[in-house]
């Protein structure tokens, strides 16, 4: 079971279904209907299971097509904060790639 890592405990974590956004994958990428184990800083002393979550929704989408209630209801002020995050994160020219809109429904959570 592959894994899905955060570096913050937003918000979202707390309901029921939420959105992330992720580069594809560049071995195999993530596919609706595979259940991953959801973790906080993963690669981290401070690494704590948070649970696991099936993927029910994967769209492709470029950082120029999300609106601001999407980055809102990803854990951001705004749109423009989330830009700043994925510039600062990524890179300004991997900001320009295609990404995955992922939705994710708790299957278990909080082990």
């Amino acid at each position: 079971m592959r894994i899905i890592s955060f570096t913050k405990k937003w918000n979202k974590l707390n309901q029921d279904e939420f959105t992330t956004f992720r580069f594809p994958r560049k071995d195999r990428d993530w596919y609706v209907g595979e259940i991953v184990q959801v973790f906080y800083k993963s690669r981290s002393p401070q690494r704590e299971k948070l649970g696991e979550a099936e993927i029910t929704g994967k769209e492709r989408r470029y950082l120029a097509q999300i609106t601001s209630k999407e980055a809102k209801a990803d854990g951001f002020n705004s749109l423009k904060d989330m830009e700043k995050w994925m510039v600062k994160t990524y890179g300004y020219t991997e900001t320009w790639k295609p990404m995955n809109k992922l939705t994710l429904r708790w299957v278990v959570k909080g082990e």
